[in-house]
Protein backbone atom coordinates (compact mmCIF):
# COMPACT_ATOMS: atom_id res chain seq x y z
CA UNK A 1 0.00 0.00 0.00
CA UNK A 2 0.88 3.22 -1.01
CA UNK A 3 1.17 6.67 0.59
CA UNK A 4 -2.31 8.66 1.13
CA UNK A 5 -1.69 12.62 0.15
CA UNK A 6 -3.94 14.75 1.82
CA UNK A 7 -4.60 17.69 0.02
CA UNK A 8 -7.30 20.88 0.31
CA UNK A 9 -7.41 24.13 1.25
CA UNK A 10 -6.40 25.90 4.62
CA UNK A 11 -8.55 25.02 7.21
CA UNK A 12 -10.05 22.28 5.99
CA UNK A 13 -8.70 19.86 8.38
CA UNK A 14 -5.29 18.31 6.55
CA UNK A 15 -3.76 18.27 9.90
CA UNK A 16 -5.59 16.57 11.88
CA UNK A 17 -7.28 14.59 9.64
CA UNK A 18 -3.77 13.45 8.74
CA UNK A 19 -2.48 12.65 12.59
CA UNK A 20 -5.97 11.30 13.26
CA UNK A 21 -5.88 8.60 10.34
CA UNK A 22 -1.84 7.55 10.92
CA UNK A 23 -3.07 6.65 14.34
CA UNK A 24 -6.10 4.57 12.82
CA UNK A 25 -3.76 2.78 10.39
CA UNK A 26 -0.69 2.40 12.17
CA UNK A 27 1.57 4.13 9.62
CA UNK A 28 3.84 7.07 10.33
CA UNK A 29 2.53 11.42 9.18
CA UNK A 30 4.47 13.80 7.32
CA UNK A 31 3.14 17.50 6.89
CA UNK A 32 5.56 18.99 4.28
CA UNK A 33 5.02 22.23 5.48
CA UNK A 34 6.76 21.49 8.76
CA UNK A 35 9.11 19.69 6.95
CA UNK A 36 10.01 22.64 5.02
CA UNK A 37 9.96 24.78 8.11
CA UNK A 38 12.82 22.49 9.51
CA UNK A 39 14.73 22.61 6.62
CA UNK A 40 15.03 26.12 6.22
CA UNK A 41 15.06 27.11 9.83
CA UNK A 42 12.33 29.55 9.65
CA UNK A 43 8.55 29.60 9.44
CA UNK A 44 6.47 29.43 6.51
CA UNK A 45 5.25 33.37 7.33
CA UNK A 46 8.71 33.89 7.53
CA UNK A 47 9.71 32.55 4.21
CA UNK A 48 7.03 34.47 2.64
CA UNK A 49 7.69 37.86 3.88
CA UNK A 50 11.56 37.61 3.03
CA UNK A 51 11.30 35.60 -0.27
CA UNK A 52 7.98 35.51 -1.35
CA UNK A 53 5.68 32.98 -2.83
CA UNK A 54 7.18 31.94 -5.81
CA UNK A 55 10.38 31.07 -3.81
CA UNK A 56 8.21 29.43 -1.38
CA UNK A 57 6.55 27.30 -4.13
CA UNK A 58 9.96 25.95 -5.15
CA UNK A 59 10.78 24.48 -1.81
CA UNK A 60 6.80 23.08 -2.44
CA UNK A 61 8.12 21.29 -6.01
CA UNK A 62 11.82 20.09 -4.42
CA UNK A 63 9.96 19.08 -1.64
CA UNK A 64 7.87 16.44 -3.23
CA UNK A 65 10.47 15.49 -5.64
CA UNK A 66 12.78 14.30 -2.69
CA UNK A 67 9.49 12.57 -1.07
CA UNK A 68 8.95 10.47 -4.12
CA UNK A 69 12.48 8.85 -3.39
CA UNK A 70 12.42 7.93 0.23
CA UNK A 71 8.68 8.11 1.54
CA UNK A 72 6.25 4.54 1.20
CA UNK A 73 3.45 3.73 3.62
CA UNK A 74 3.34 7.30 5.07
CA UNK A 75 0.32 9.66 5.71
CA UNK A 76 0.96 12.77 3.85
CA UNK A 77 -0.65 16.43 4.44
CA UNK A 78 0.25 18.82 2.00
CA UNK A 79 0.00 23.20 2.11
CA UNK A 80 -3.01 24.10 0.95
CA UNK A 81 -1.10 25.83 -2.30
CA UNK A 82 0.53 22.99 -3.48
CA UNK A 83 -1.46 21.84 -6.26
CA UNK A 84 -1.89 25.09 -7.71
CA UNK A 85 1.56 24.19 -9.94
CA UNK A 86 0.15 22.00 -12.47
CA UNK A 87 4.00 19.81 -12.49
CA UNK A 88 3.38 19.03 -8.76
CA UNK A 89 -0.15 16.97 -9.73
CA UNK A 90 1.83 14.63 -11.86
CA UNK A 91 4.31 14.69 -8.85
CA UNK A 92 1.91 14.17 -5.91
CA UNK A 93 0.40 11.12 -8.36
CA UNK A 94 3.50 9.75 -8.05
CA UNK A 95 3.96 9.86 -4.57
CA UNK A 96 0.61 8.08 -3.87
CA UNK A 97 -3.36 8.63 -3.48
CA UNK A 98 -4.53 12.14 -3.76
CA UNK A 99 -7.18 12.90 -1.05
CA UNK A 100 -8.92 16.25 -1.42
CA UNK A 101 -10.96 17.31 1.74
CA UNK A 102 -13.47 19.54 0.46
CA UNK A 103 -15.30 22.30 2.72
CA UNK A 104 -17.30 25.25 2.41
CA UNK A 105 -15.90 28.81 2.83
CA UNK A 106 -17.80 29.30 6.05
CA UNK A 107 -16.56 26.00 7.20
CA UNK A 108 -12.53 26.86 6.65
CA UNK A 109 -13.40 30.99 7.37
CA UNK A 110 -15.09 29.86 10.86
CA UNK A 111 -11.81 27.77 11.51
CA UNK A 112 -8.85 30.03 10.52
CA UNK A 113 -10.45 33.38 10.71
CA UNK A 114 -8.24 34.23 14.08
CA UNK A 115 -4.94 32.56 13.02
CA UNK A 116 -2.48 34.92 12.51
CA UNK A 117 0.30 32.30 11.03
CA UNK A 118 -1.09 32.17 7.76
CA UNK A 119 0.22 34.70 4.99
CA UNK A 120 -2.43 34.42 2.25
CA UNK A 121 -5.07 35.72 5.04
CA UNK A 122 -3.14 38.78 6.04
CA UNK A 123 -5.52 42.00 5.21
CA UNK A 124 -8.28 43.44 4.86
CA UNK A 125 -11.68 41.27 4.62
CA UNK A 126 -10.44 37.65 4.91
CA UNK A 127 -13.95 36.25 3.96
CA UNK A 128 -13.64 37.10 0.90
CA UNK A 129 -10.07 36.36 0.29
CA UNK A 130 -11.27 32.75 1.12
CA UNK A 131 -13.84 32.82 -0.65
CA UNK A 132 -11.80 34.39 -4.39
CA UNK A 133 -8.85 31.71 -3.30
CA UNK A 134 -11.14 28.95 -3.08
CA UNK A 135 -12.79 29.29 -6.29
CA UNK A 136 -9.62 29.93 -7.94
CA UNK A 137 -8.54 26.63 -6.44
CA UNK A 138 -11.62 24.40 -6.43
CA UNK A 139 -11.03 23.30 -10.03
CA UNK A 140 -7.41 22.59 -9.21
CA UNK A 141 -7.89 20.71 -6.56
CA UNK A 142 -10.70 18.52 -8.19
CA UNK A 143 -8.12 17.77 -11.14
CA UNK A 144 -5.16 17.10 -8.79
CA UNK A 145 -7.15 14.28 -6.76
CA UNK A 146 -7.69 10.75 -6.45
CA UNK A 147 -10.40 11.13 -4.40
CA UNK A 148 -12.46 13.53 -2.94
CA UNK A 149 -13.91 13.67 0.94
CA UNK A 150 -16.68 16.18 1.75
CA UNK A 151 -15.97 17.16 5.11
CA UNK A 152 -18.50 19.93 6.26
CA UNK A 153 -20.37 19.06 9.00
CA UNK A 154 -18.47 15.45 9.39
CA UNK A 155 -16.70 14.24 12.71
CA UNK A 156 -13.36 13.05 12.46
CA UNK A 157 -14.17 9.10 12.57
CA UNK A 158 -16.94 9.27 9.76
CA UNK A 159 -13.91 11.46 7.60
CA UNK A 160 -11.57 9.01 8.17
CA UNK A 161 -14.07 5.95 7.56
CA UNK A 162 -14.58 7.34 4.17
CA UNK A 163 -10.94 7.66 3.37
CA UNK A 164 -10.40 4.00 4.13
CA UNK A 165 -13.01 2.77 2.53
CA UNK A 166 -12.30 4.94 -0.79
CA UNK A 167 -8.22 4.64 -0.78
Amino acid sequence: MGNIILIGFMGCGKSTVGIKLSYRMRRSMLDTDKLIEKEEGRTISEIFATDGEVYFRDLETKCLKNLIQTEKNRIISVGGGLPIRKENHILLKQLGTVVYLRASAETIYERVKNDTTRPLLQGENPKEKIENLMEQRLVIYEQAADVIIDVDGKDFDTILDEIIAKV
